[in-house]
C-alpha cells in the first residue's frame, strides 16, 4: 500500500512527483484504460488481439486491488466516507492497513468476507524503459502470445 499526494497539489506537481517516486519504486503499478502506458504504469492493451490472456490478467489483478480495497471499506466503515483532510486522510488509510495486516497475521477475518491466497509469483523484469515494451516483454514471458 502507497498512500501519497496529501494537500491540494496542481495536476502537474502530481505528475512529476509520480515520476521521481517511480523511479524509485521497485515494482509495477497496473493502471485501466483512462492512462497511457507508461514504464512503472502498465494498462491493457487497447486491442488487444493475441494479447488477450495478458488483458485478462491485468484485469483479475486489478480486481484484486479492488477487492481488497472494498475489504479495507468493510472492515474499516470510517474509509467510507472520510470527511477530513487529505493529509490526515492518508495518516487514516496508512493506520486501517496496518490494523488490517495486524488481524490477517493474527488470522481474524472479517465475519462477511473470504479471503482467497493469493496467487502472485513475482515478476522480474529486465531493465526496460520504453513502457510498450516493458508491457510486451511480460506478455510474451508469462502469456503464449
Amino acid at each position: 500500500m502507497f498512500v501519497i499526494f496529501p494537500g491540494h497539489k496542481p495536476v502537474r506537481a502530481i505528475k512529476e512527483e509520480f515520476h521521481r517516486i517511480a523511479g524509485e519504486f521497485d515494482g509495477l503499478l497496473l493502471g485501466d484504460r483512462g492512462y497511457p502506458c507508461q514504464p512503472r504504469l502498465l494498462t491493457p492493451y487497447p486491442e488487444p488481439g493475441p494479447q488477450q490472456n495478458f488483458n485478462q490478467a491485468h484485469c483479475r489483478k486489478r480486481a484484486r486491488v479492488e477487492m481488497t480495497i472494498g475489504l479495507l471499506k468493510a472492515r474499516f466503515q470510517c474509509l467510507r466516507h472520510l470527511r477530513v483532510t487529505p493529509e490526515r486522510a492518508c495518516d487514516i488509510i496508512v493506520a486501517c492497513v496496518v490494523l488490517h495486516n495486524i488481524a490477517t497475521i493474527r488470522g481474524e477475518q472479517h465475519p462477511a468476507l473470504q479471503i482467497e491466497d493469493a496467487d502472485d509469483d513475482p515478476i522480474h523484469l529486465p531493465a526496460i524503459q520504453d513502457s510498450r515494451a516493458v508491457r510486451d516483454t511480460i506478455c510474451k514471458n508469462h502469456f503464449r502470445v
